[in-house]
């Protein structure tokens, strides 16, 4: 039955088969946080539209196209939270997580909010899971957080991923190579896009994203910050690639890789899929040692990474199947409604899956049903008090004790 209600464009229902393979992602990734010492954090879906434009980057497209924003009842604006490293660094902050011992590893997963074009694995409401590990500055912490994330997409079996990795220099170097850059591009003024154009003097690193022919053109001999990496960023840059060597991570060096986001310093990546055609990223991050002091804290190195559960759900393609049933509890009688839910609370309690009939089929209709379901054994209540067990792959049928019950079915009163 068709209705005149449906999800909001770029948003989408999660159907209980989505649900499942959605189930396996989170529980892969919580695994593997945990066994690294991530622990889990939960920051509101809202936050102040100003904590956004601060951390993220005012010239950013997340800022200036993408956030939703919406003034509350007190006239404050609040935006629906567009990436979840910021929050998280508020919430380090505000907590006095700088008091513990550092570095504090956080891992989150949950919904994310960008206006942008809806499409195949990127939608306007999406989900993602992420880990930052707040407050040191050793490139031990930016290859662990590399290879957690290489370690999640190898579990859940991701097909033809490739690591990218680059680096953008600390906050000092980066600006004498911005004025590099701003010179090229004004050289090159007429052949770029009028967007390039725009934000030559606020974010010419985005120029290395563009899909415009003459910019692609222009960005071709453009000068590459990672060329020109010396002292502590060379050395970094340098440290983190053998880490990942020694620990058997392969990757490609891409001196044109950029992120999307201001707060990035040194390190950065991504993992792409080629499975997923051109919008291949699975997801990415990098280092961010200047995003706690622009949101007033004291000087904090951290690194951390955010990656996609709908890109890597489209990735693997797969369904996960529902799980079959312990038990199904079939009413032969109607007097045995009462018992048969005392029953199934029995099962389900003990820590079987078991359900009983809640539609008021007859007992050929609940066979049918139980079969659907995947039932292992069906408890089939008589009119007398008596009961049987049938077990659904053979067919045979036995009288059964149901005030041993568990023991019946887990075979101990067989």
């Amino acid at each position: 039955m068709a209705s005149k209600f449906q999800a909001p464009r770029g948003t989408f229902d999660v159907l209980p088969a989505q649900a499942r393979a959605r189930a396996v992602v989170e529980r892969v990734a919580a695994e593997l946080f945990a066994r690294a010492g991530y622990e889990p954090i939960q920051t509101p879906i809202f936050e102040d539209t100003d904590l956004f434009e601060r951390g993220v980057g005012k010239s950013t497209d997340i800022v200036r196209k993408e956030m939703f924003s919406f003034e509350d009842k007190g006239e404050r604006s609040l935006t629906l939270r567009p990436e979840g490293t910021a929050p998280v660094a508020r919430a380090y902050l505000e907590h006095g997580m700088h008091k513990l011992a550092q570095p504090v590893k956080l891992c989150y997963g949950g919904p994310f909010f960008r206006h942008e074009r809806p499409q195949a694995g990127r939608y306007r409401q999406f989900h993602q899971l992420g880990a930052e590990a707040i407050g040191t500055d050793s490139p031990l912490a930016d290859a662990e957080v590399i290879m957690l994330l290489a370690d999640l997409l190898g579990e859940l079996g991701v097909p033809g991923v490739e690591l990218r990795l680059g680096s953008l220099g600390s906050l000092e170097a980066r600006r004498e190579y911005l004025e590099e850059l701003r010179s090229h591009l004004r050289k090159n003024k007429r052949k770029l896009s009028a967007d390039v154009r725009e934000r030559i003097d606020l974010n010419p690193l985005r120029a290395f994203d563009a899909d415009d022919e003459g910019t692609r053109e222009v960005m071709a001999s453009a000068p590459m910050l990672v060329d020109q990496l010396a002292g502590e960023d060379a050395e970094h840059f340098a440290e983190v690639r053998a880490l990942l060597d020694a620990a058997g991570i392969d990757y490609t060096i891409d001196g044109s890789l950029v992120r999307g986001i201001d707060y990035y310093t040194r390190t950065i990546f991504t993992f792409d899929c080629d499975v997923l055609g051109a919008q291949s990223e699975l997801g990415g991050g990098g280092r961010y040692d200047g995003l706690i002091e622009q949101l007033g804290g004291p000087s904090t190195p951290a690194v951390g990474w955010a990656c996609g559960i709908e890109r890597i759900l489209l990735a693997l393609n797969e369904e996960v199947a529902a799980p079959g049933r312990d038990a199904f509890v079939a009413i032969a009688a109607e007097g045995q409604r009462q018992r048969a839910m005392a029953l199934t609370r029995e099962l389900r309690r003990a820590g079987l899956s078991a359900e009983v009939d809640l539609a008021g089929r007859g007992l050929k209709g609940q066979l049918k049903h139980a079969d659907r379901l995947g039932a292992r054994q069906v408890l089939i209540l008589e009119s007398d008090g008596s009961a049987q067990l049938r077990d659904m792959e053979s067919g045979e049928q036995r009288s059964a004790d149901t005030a041993n019950l568990v023991a019946e079915l887990t075979g101990g009163g067989a």
